[in-house]
């Protein structure tokens, strides 16, 4: 999952990175792997908290104007504005200002390309499955329980909710 999240920050680092004058060229590469590894290390600690269900929800509900009202998306911003900050030598200010441009961008398109039934480059099982490091994970029975399923069904609403996903 890294590779393509680090692939989707490249196609969106344009003018928060690469294009850029704060960031020197020769940082580029490692100022996206920075950005790409923040976004997951920031899935990953929600997911180690027991917060599947926020995840579910952020990609359940998609991105829009919202996105960085998410606590989970304004923690990962402040992330990458930190790093940006120490490891690249830009004024915190500047950091702020390349996390909060290209953040939400690069969220709304993973959430997108997660929920879009032609793209199979990131699905939310394989999220799920990423940020907890459990590839045995029982994706359907956890999604089923947050949209209502039953404890007599293990995938619950899983149609319904997959329906939605889709639309």
């Amino acid at each position: 999952m890294l590779d393509q999240l680090m692939k989707l920050v490249e196609e969106n680092a344009g003018d928060a990175i690469i294009n850029n004058p704060a960031i020197p060229n020769q940082h580029n590469n490692a100022a996206i792997k920075d950005v790409a590894s923040q976004i997951f290390n920031g899935l990953q600690s929600q997911a180690s908290g027991g917060n599947l269900q926020q995840i579910v929800s952020l990609f359940q509900n998609g991105g829009g104007s919202s996105l960085t009202s998410n606590p989970m998306v304004s923690n990962i911003i402040s992330q990458v504005a930190g790093n940006f900050a120490s490891k690249f030598g830009v004024s915190p200010q500047v950091a702020q200002g390349i996390a909060s441009s290209l953040l939400p961008t690069v969220m709304n398109q993973l959430i997108s390309k997660t929920n879009d039934p032609n793209d199979s480059s990131f699905d939310l099982g394989g999220i799920l499955k990423s940020t907890t490091g459990n590839s045995g994970l029982d994706v359907g029975s956890i999604l089923g329980q947050m949209t209502g399923g039953g404890n007599n069904n293990p995938l619950g609403n899983i149609g319904g909710m997959l329906g939605g996903l889709f639309k």
